[in-house]
């Protein structure tokens, strides 16, 4: 279990390859925090210097639509990232509430133009997100703000140029990630990349599952690279084919036949 120093630590709220979360309390004026620290008890100093440049990329970013972080702390032998608590939940949790068949058009327009603005900010700060997916966008029904978090792997580069790897070794989340961060496709990585990655995101919203399903990580490439999915309209008669339309435009395979910007797709959704 956490113990920290002014840290009062509730309930573990998820669990990353890398990571676990808790919800707390900090006890000099009970604030709500999160606290996100690395799984390993010795982590490696490549691990710690990621956890402090995912500290250093939040705090600099002072963005509506990103998560706030309050500080980081040593730990034994790690690191804890200190983060605001808005008293949002993320949106696989929603989802999985949910049940099958995912949200309704209603509920899912007013979530995807707020994604679209917060993606769309994060990319004029010259940042690449590179794992947008329903975990990392974190939204409270109450007050309706979304804020996306985990920046793990993000890049502050405009593009950079992706290494052939394992399927199993690859960044990001695999159901998720764009044919060229696959690193099969020659290409480099730009801003465009998390743009695919949102209409996955919003494919899982509209139907309840993502567009490609299997065990295999090699055949989930294969999937991203070569197979179109099947039009959400297909899936669910109540999503109007124009809006089925934005979400299979962002999943194009080629970069050039995608929006080419967040804002772009926000301004779609608003008309």
């Amino acid at each position: 279990m956490l113990i920290l120093p002014n840290y009062k630590i509730g309930s573990q709220i998820y669990e990353s390859i890398n990571s676990l979360v808790y919800r707390g309390l900090r006890t000099t004026d009970n604030q709500p925090v999160i606290l996100k620290v690395l799984k390993q008890d010795y982590p490696t100093p490549a691990e710690l210097t990621r956890y402090r440049q995912e500290y250093e990329i939040i705090q600099d970013l002072e963005l509506a639509g990103v998560i706030k972080t309050y500080g980081i702390e040593k730990y034994q032998n790690t690191l804890v990232i200190i983060l605001e608590d808005f008293g949002g939940e993320s949106l696989k949790a929603i989802l999985e509430q949910g049940g099958q068949g995912g949200i309704s058009v209603a509920y899912f327009l007013p979530l995807a133009i707020q994604m679209a603005d917060a993606l769309g900010q994060i990319h004029a700060a010259n940042l690449i997100h590179k794992d947008i997916n329903p975990a990392n966008i974190v939204w409270n029904q109450v007050t309706h703000q979304l804020k996306i978090i985990d920046f793990g792997i993000a890049s502050r580069l405009p593009r950079e140029n992706p290494v052939l790897k394992n399927p199993e070794q690859l960044e990001g989340t695999l159901a998720y990630i764009s044919p060229e961060q696959t690193g099969r496709m020659n290409r480099s990585i730009d801003y465009r990349t998390d743009l695919y990655s949102l209409g996955v995101t919003f494919y899982e919203l509209l139907t309840g599952k993502v567009p490609f399903e299997s065990d295999s990580a090699m055949e989930l490439v294969h999937c991203h690279i070569a197979k179109v999915p099947k039009p959400i309209d297909e899936i669910n008669p109540e999503v109007p084919p124009i809006i089925s339309g934005i979400v299979m435009k962002l999943m194009a395979k080629n970069v050039e036949d995608r929006y080419q910007s967040a804002f772009g797709v926000k301004a779609d959704f608003e008309k």
